[in-house]
Parts: C-alpha cells; sequence; structure tokens
C-alpha cells in the first residue's frame, strides 16, 4: 500500500480513506502488483499516488468538464487511469515518461478498466517531448510527477500549451514537510518553487495539504 499522507496519524488517514469513494479492484490491484514490484526492488511505491488522491483527481478530471489532459510521470499508471476514468468517452489523455517496464504494468491496467482507448503514451524525457508539442492552447488539465528539479521548467512549458482557466496539478510539493528545512536538491527545487507560485501573476496558485502535497494553478 501507498505510504499514508505524512500530516495525518495512521488512523486519521483511514479515517479519511473510509470516508470517500473506496477503490475498485481495478485500483486495489494496481496497487498491490506496484507494492510487490517494490518489495522485490524494482521501484519504490512511494512513488505511486494513493487511493484517496486518485479519487479526488478523478472527481476534479469531470467537475472540471475536462477533455484533454497531459501528464508528466506516469510509473504504473494509477494517475493516469485517475485522470483518464474522469474524461468524457471521447476525451484524450497524453502520457509522458521514460520506463517502458513501469508503463507496461500501467497500459495492462488501463486496457482492464477500458480507458486504454483515451491514453496515449509517449516514451522519452518529457521535456524534450513536451516541448515539441505545438505552443498553443491544447490542454485542461496538466499532472506533473515527475523530477522534482524538473518541475519550474515544466510548468513553463506548459503555460501557453494550458488553455485559459486550465488547470495544473504538481504532486509532492510538501516533500514531507522538508520544504520547510530542505535537505536535497529535490527540495530545494520545490521550496524555490513554491515561493515562484505563489508570487507569479499568470497563475491562480494553492497548495493543498493532500498526500506529500498537491499544488493547484489555474491559468488566468
Amino acid at each position: 500500500m501507498t505510504p499514508r499522507p505524512f500530516l495525518l496519524s495512521q488512523q486519521m488517514a483511514d479515517y479519511v480513506r473510509a470516508s470517500s469513494e473506496a477503490p475498485d479492484d481495478v485500483v486495489t490491484d494496481l496497487i498491490a502488483e506496484t507494492s510487490a514490484m517494490a518489495e522485490r526492488g524494482e521501484l519504490s511505491a512511494t512513488m505511486q499516488i494513493g487511493p484517496d488522491q486518485g479519487a479526488f483527481m478523478q472527481l476534479l478530471t469531470r467537475a472540471l468538464g475536462v477533455r484533454t489532459a497531459i501528464e508528466i510521470g506516469t510509473f504504473t499508471g494509477l494517475s493516469a487511469l485517475s485522470i483518464a476514468r474522469g474524461l468524457p468517452d471521447d476525451g484524450h489523455l497524453l502520457c509522458l515518461d521514460l520506463n517502458a517496464d513501469w508503463t507496461a504494468v500501467a497500459r495492462r491496467y488501463w486496457d482492464r478498466a477500458g480507458v486504454g482507448d483515451r491514453i496515449e503514451l509517449r516514451l522519452g524525457p518529457a521535456l524534450t517531448s513536451l516541448r515539441a508539442l505545438p505552443a498553443e492552447p491544447t490542454f485542461d488539465l496538466a499532472f506533473v510527477d515527475a523530477d522534482k528539479t524538473g518541475y519550474a521548467a515544466y510548468v513553463d512549458e506548459l503555460h501557453p500549451r494550458i488553455r485559459e482557466n486550465g488547470v495544473i496539478l504538481l504532486d509532492n510539493t510538501l516533500r514531507g514537510g522538508h520544504v520547510l528545512e530542505p535537505r536535497s536538491d529535490d527540495d530545494r527545487a520545490i521550496a524555490e518553487l513554491n515561493v515562484r507560485l505563489a508570487a507569479d501573476p499568470r497563475w491562480e496558485t494553492v497548495l493543498l495539504p493532500l498526500a506529500d502535497g498537491l499544488t493547484m494553478l489555474r491559468r488566468r
């Protein structure tokens, strides 16, 4: 199982999940397979969003009426699955990732959930793939959960490609609390980005204390 949100006790985290829409068998099995891969040392289960965050992202995608979305950092596919389930039948999600093995797991679960036809996966450096896209408003929603030192560049490249009133979600923007006293390059990159985004006139910004911190940006 993915770790509980660090701001909550285990009891409160269990209560939050019990008070939210329960994950179905597809999500439960995907989390279990990812955890098994982590136990074999093939990956880190902490890279997977929690089911409560997935439920929020699915609800938000549907509530915003998102038709086109982009994800930077797909891992084993739970976040993409959540977004795709919130899209209409003719919606489209573009996923950018480097790892063919992890995303092969994702593809199996997308197909099992019946949303594989809504998702396009492009393998390669995400920034290169992103810069190759037309620099024009295309996406209603973006989710970024990749290399933390790259977040600032991803946000800058996404800006011209996000429609007015479109939303970007940035994951792990509390860094387990280390944004207060950064210990690594990743911590420092996110702490500096948080300060910058709060003052950036291009975006309406809120950092939600969900999971490990989820920053929501609305393009003005």
